[in-house]
């Protein structure tokens, strides 16, 4: 099978993880995959922030989580963060899905567990969340479109069975 096919069929999103942090090298690749995203018309409008100190990806677990009412960690434990943030522009929400795919398949190549955490939007509405754009040098009126979390995989996911006749041809 062809290897960019293969991966994007083994690729699975990760709940459980290591504390071990990845390698600069790693982040360098995965965050470059994401700058290759399509975007519209070329706009380019999507920031990655890549977290991996503690502190800092704490606190975007903490209001991550207090924007679902919960206690739990929503990154699963993975020691680094991508938040993915883009100008609004009228495609930014495509855009910025299209940097989350690619950064999860960079991952899933390179031998790391990832998956997409929702809330960005809300956690960036915050004051807390525009605090942080400031303290980053980011203009404020970026939307959070994701946070890809990243990390050595504790478990490997299972595979899931694919929902049948979601494909129609017409010829």
């Amino acid at each position: 099978m062809n290897p960019v096919l293969e991966n994007l069929e083994t690729r699975r999103s990760c709940r459980n993880y290591t504390e071990e942090q990845i390698k600069d090298c790693d982040l360098d690749a995965i965050l470059r995959a994401g700058t290759f995203a399509a975007s519209g018309m070329n706009r380019q409008s999507t920031y990655l922030v890549a977290v991996r100190d503690r502190e800092t990806r704490d606190l975007l677990s903490k209001l991550n989580a207090g924007i679902m009412n919960s206690q739990n960690d929503p990154f699963y434990g993975a020691p680094c963060v991508v938040v993915v943030l883009a100008a609004p522009d009228p495609t930014f929400v495509e855009d910025g899905s299209l940097v989350m795919g690619n950064l999860m398949n960079a991952a899933h190549a390179l031998g790391l567990g990832s998956c997409w955490i929702h809330r960005a939007k809300q956690v960036f509405e915050l004051p807390e969340g525009k605090a942080l754009l400031e303290k980053w040098g980011l203009p404020d009126n970026l939307v959070g479109i994701g946070n890809c979390i990243l990390g050595y995989e504790a478990e490997v996911p299972a595979e899931k069975p694919r929902k049948e006749g979601r494909i129609i041809k017409i010829d």
